[in-house]
């Protein structure tokens, strides 16, 4: 059975809520769910008005021992002569999907949150990533949340969790927004981390203003 997870609460990833060995850690999904809270306004208001597009972004930061991101990856020009930075180095996103070790990838990007299950995922060869990389944080931001004052405030139901290889859930922690969240547009959701030769899991849930993933990692960057 699942642990649902509070705020804070970790738990030993390979483990059962009995603390038996039971979870293949040879592929872990890493999903998240959301949904737009719905707006009222009565009959007109559902007449004349535009269910706004709300895009989540999830990412992962791959962090060293010193719980900093090592490689920040490289800069390329894409096909329409824009520079794009942060390719194909320790931070997953939705420019660089796969890290260049093959053991962590995005799945794709659902930009309304629309349906049941997961909206977005994060796929972890856990039992395969190298021993460099001693933490994974995981956050979710909104793509242009300050410019359309979309904030976690008015997202319900959002949840993160994460399923073993045979597609057992392990984890689940949920999160509502409320108005403590009014005005955030980033949330650092979760961090997976090595102990003792193995994983943990903590639910975080820090919210943050920025909808900009970048002002997040600047804290987790070296400084020259």
């Amino acid at each position: 059975m699942a642990i649902n997870l509070q705020k804070g609460q970790t738990i030993d990833l390979r483990k059962n809520d009995r603390g038996e060995s039971v979870y293949d850690l040879s592929k872990v999904t890493i999903g998240l769910g959301w949904d737009v809270r719905k707006q009222g306004g009565g009959f007109l208001g559902k007449l004349f008005s535009k269910e706004a597009e709300y895009d989540l972004d999830a990412i992962a930061f791959l962090l060293d021992d010193n719980g900093k991101v090592a490689d920040l990856g490289r800069t390329v020009q894409t096909n329409d002569g824009r520079q794009m930075g942060l390719y194909q180095g320790d931070v997953i996103y939705f420019n660089s999907m796969q890290h260049p070790s093959g053991n962590v990838w995005l799945t794709g990007d659902n930009r309304t949150g629309a349906g049941d299950g997961d909206d977005e995922q994060i796929i972890v060869k856990l039992d395969q990533l190298d021993q460099k990389y001693q933490k994974i944080l995981f956050l979710v931001t909104i793509y242009l949340g300050r410019k359309n004052n979309q904030h976690f405030g008015m997202i319900e139901n959002a949840f993160i969790r994460a399923v073993d290889a045979r597609g057992n859930e392990i984890t689940k922690y949920s999160l509502s927004g409320d108005a403590s969240m009014n005005g955030m547009c980033s949330m650092v959701f979760a961090e997976a981390y090595r102990h003792n030769g193995d994983w943990k899991f903590r639910a975080l849930g820090e919210p943050h203003h920025t909808d900009n993933f970048v002002d997040i990692l600047k804290q987790y960057v070296y400084t020259r």
